[in-house]
């Protein structure tokens, strides 16, 4: 059961860190058919949260190291060894916390899929807490 929401789970972030990176580099617009109305950010507010200097890493988006994360917490599930999912997954529910605090009271934009992102990472973290511990 726990394989199933792990992909599941890790499925739902990298959809959604497709989405930002793709509106972070204007590969398609905010607006794109394929996210549902109302997960969309108008261009101005979605544009506004990936602008933000929290909103990126080294220069690079957030939602790209996303894409890796879980990238690789999907592959855990089958062929890649489960243990390196719980290191990264710390590090992004330290960055969640982070961002979920800006977004609330620096950028106060409320981003449905920002938040949806941050509480995937909890729930994946308590997933592989529960597998390590």
């Amino acid at each position: 059961m726990t394989s199933v929401a792990v992909l599941g789970l890790s499925l739902a972030g990298l959809w959604i860190s497709v989405y930002f990176t793709g509106v972070y580099y204007r590969w398609f617009s905010p607006d794109v058919f394929w996210v549902p109305q109302v997960c969309r950010l108008d261009e101005k507010s979605c544009l506004n949260v990936l602008q933000t200097p929290r909103a990126k890493l080294f220069g690079i988006p957030n939602s790209a190291f996303g894409i890796g994360i879980y990238s690789y917490l999907a592959l855990s599930v089958f062929i890649l060894p489960p243990w390196p999912g719980f290191a990264l997954l710390g590090a992004a529910l330290v960055r969640s916390a982070y961002l979920a605090h800006s977004l609330i009271f620096v950028t106060k934009i409320p981003c449905r899929l920002c938040f949806a992102s941050h509480g995937i990472n909890l729930i994946l973290f308590l997933i592989y807490a529960g597998q390590v511990f």
